[in-house]
């Protein structure tokens, strides 16, 4: 059951008491509680208030925000559904534009390693290649994973070279 279900926004953090959709409610300025995750959201700045002392801030306020229409709510939620929906990990696809192309190469422990090894320096352009090395072994392994019917990509889909 959603929350625009019970015909509110969401309950207060601190009294449990429901914040009707579009009415004022009171977030807390500190960015912890106003995570996507934490999103912490109170009727009043009474309750807002017992939070604090609990969390500890040492400097914080209470902020006035206004609750979204059902609709804006309602659409909100849709947005994000679509954005979590799991890809089809059998098509030809392998990288969305939303995939990250950071370096994925622990570069200190790498060089660490090739000097322990060889007593040689390495280029700072190992990284990039040796992170697509690795984005095409991981996009070849969430393949096998879904030829297998798998949401879980294991250490067997990674396959030695023959």
């Amino acid at each position: 059951m959603t929350t625009s279900d019970t015909g509110h926004y969401r309950p207060c953090n601190a009294c449990k008491g429901p914040i009707a959709f579009g009415a004022l409610h009171y977030v807390c300025s500190v960015s912890t509680c106003t995570r996507k995750r934490t999103g912490m959201v109170f009727c009043s700045v009474t309750c807002w208030g017992t939070h604090v002392p609990v969390l500890r801030h040492r400097d914080a306020w209470a902020v006035e925000a206004q609750a979204p229409s059902r609709q804006q709510w309602e659409r909100e939620q849709a947005e994000e559904a679509a954005k979590i929906a799991p890809r089809n990990v059998n098509s030809e696809t392998t990288m969305s534009n939303d995939t990250p192309e950071d370096t994925l190469i622990v570069a200190s422990k790498l060089k660490q390693y090739i000097k322990a090894r060889s007593g040689m320096n390495t280029s700072d352009n190992v990284m990039a290649a040796l992170s697509d090395i690795v984005r095409r072994a991981c996009d070849e392994a969430i393949r096998e994973a879904g030829r297998d019917d798998r949401r879980t990509v294991m250490d067997r889909d990674f396959k030695p070279r023959q």
